[in-house]
């Protein structure tokens, strides 16, 4: 069973203001939860923030590189040239260009023969295959191969 980590901490807090160690705390979540839902480090953690006074649930924001804001204008150059490369799209947006690929990626888009194609075909893109095996298997019956 999968919880949400938010979840958990929402327990853990309130096993805190019970009066139960984290230990406990722990070994309680894993009995309802499954062996891998919270470590009893990972409890202690939890219940020593809670001891400093911080009963705040979110996680602190984080050092590190910032999620890009321009996913958007990343699709909106491929639907604009699809013969554009990963390469020219970092540089107009001023981003690393896999950056870009992870994004083009993650949105099923894949480059065939210099062209960013969507991974899956569209209706039409189906209905011209089938008229094209439609029209080999024609051509094969009047002029074998």
């Amino acid at each position: 069973m999968s919880q949400s980590n938010e979840e958990i901490q929402y327990i853990l807090k309130f096993y805190y203001k019970k009066g139960k160690n984290a230990t406990q705390a722990a070994k309680n979540i894993c009995d309802v939860y499954g062996p891998n839902a919270v470590s009893v480090r990972v409890a202690q953690i939890w219940f020593k923030r809670f001891q400093s006074g911080n009963f705040d649930i979110k996680d602190a924001r984080r050092s590190g590189r910032p999620v890009t804001d321009k996913i958007d204008a990343i699709f909106e150059k491929v639907e604009q040239d699809r013969y554009i490369s990963s390469y020219d799209i970092a540089g107009e947006l001023g981003i690393d260009h896999k950056t870009v690929l992870a994004h083009l990626k993650k949105a099923g888009y894949t480059k065939k023969l210099d062209i960013w194609v969507p991974h899956e075909l569209t209706e039409r893109n189906l209905m011209n295959r089938v008229l094209i095996c439609d029209s080999l298997l024609r051509r094969n019956e009047t002029e074998p191969f």
